[in-house]
């Protein structure tokens, strides 16, 4: 690993330990970060969490990380902030799910045993297709549900 690498593993360790598990709950072993704690901000908190984790995955990128790792890091971002931004009980998900110190798990699992290499095309393509089937769902509950409204002012009126 170049020294360059070096520094920038070493800082987003860092980082990843000061938001998800830089502190301890005295005699629990549950470790806990600034995340779950700027998770009480409301809506702030939140995304400041997450451009830290977007931060932190950009850097990651630009020191050697796959496409494909990045996606699957992109993932685990969009799912702390997505839980993460529950008010209140989201500081649950936070102290547990942890995103930045997966990611910097899958980082170091990609430069010492070469996982997660590839350019993560068919991710790409799978959460595509996934999100057209549910949006054509939606299209087609909606309509049903207008239609279904319709027929029944219809049979009130005659």
């Amino acid at each position: 690993m170049t020294e360059k690498r070096e520094t920038a593993l070493k800082r987003i360790e860092a980082v990843s330990k000061l938001m998800d598990s830089q502190f301890e709950i005295p005699g629990t072993g549950i470790r806990f970060g600034l995340d779950p704690i700027l998770g009480l901000i409301p809506f702030a908190g939140s995304l400041i969490g997450y451009l830290v984790g977007a931060y932190l995955v950009i850097e990651m990128y630009k020191n050697g990380a796959s496409g494909k790792l990045a996606i699957k890091m992109i993932g685990n971002v969009i799912l702390d902030a997505i839980f993460g931004s529950i008010p209140y009980v989201g500081i649950i998900p936070d102290v547990w799910y942890k995103a930045n110190i997966r990611n910097l798990k899958l980082l170091k699992e990609h430069y010492q045993e070469g996982k997660h290499t590839g350019s993560g095309f068919g991710i790409i393509i799978t959460i595509l297709a996934i999100t057209l089937l549910l949006i054509g769902l939606l299209v087609y509950g909606v309509v049903a549900l207008i239609s279904l409204l319709f027929s029944s002012l219809d049979s009130l009126n005659m």
